[in-house]
């Protein structure tokens, strides 16, 4: 068989799992202190702004999302950024998801939502969360969450979940380091990189 016809019938193997499992109900993965199955421990959404002169170069990063089709961040550059960053095996993750699937249209066409899946060891739990919860956006799998690397100095790579926002550029303009404080917090640091866009302090995105 060759790798595409191989790599269709995985694609399709687990999208079928997803379906089934998205009518079950998804097993809680975090402690009530904020620990999680997989070790990781949920920070307390702590807010961070960067001043526009203070911002570090564009973030960059490419992989494949959970139908494993190619995905980049670059991909994105132009307008803000939500990096919302998240395992199906996290309790406060699954609970903010209903909140985010709501949040994200408001902002079509001014800013993107991009999730990062850290530490779910296959797309199946995952991709069942994204159906069921009715997410609109996609998410790049990250098993072993290489791209928490990529935040170095934002965010502590243990910390699920967590948001960063990156301006048109795709430079880190602000960050929530744990649970989301509340959906208004996550509003207003979207809504001030897009008038930094409007404004044209953000840059034009060329880089």
């Amino acid at each position: 068989m060759s790798g595409s016809r191989v790599r269709h019938t995985r694609r399709q193997v687990v999208v079928a799992l997803a379906v089934l499992l998205a009518a079950l109900p998804l097993f809680s993965g975090c402690s009530g202190r904020g620990t999680g199955d997989q070790g990781f421990v949920s920070g307390m959404g702590e807010v961070r702004e960067i001043p526009v002169a203070d911002r570090g170069a564009p973030i960059s990063y490419a992989g494949r999302d959970l139908e494993n089709r190619p995905l980049a961040i670059e991909d994105f550059r132009g307008k803000p950024l939500v990096l919302v960053i998240w395992g199906a095996w996290c309790g406060p993750c699954r609970k903010e998801a209903p909140e985010l699937a709501k949040l994200e249209p408001t902002f079509q066409g001014k800013a993107a939502f991009l999730g990062l899946n850290i530490r779910d060891t296959t797309e199946v739990r995952p991709l069942a969360m994204q159906q069921k919860m009715k997410l609109p956006y996609r998410s790049l799998f990250e098993p072993e969450g290489r791209v928490m690397l990529a935040f170095d100095g934002v965010l502590t790579p243990r910390s699920i979940p967590s948001f960063v926002i990156l301006d048109s550029q795709g430079r880190v303009a602000s960050a929530i380091n744990g649970a989301l404080p509340s959906v208004g917090t996550l509003s207003t640091l979207v809504d001030s990189a897009i008038a930094e866009g409007s404004s044209g302090s953000g840059g034009d995105g060329n880089g």
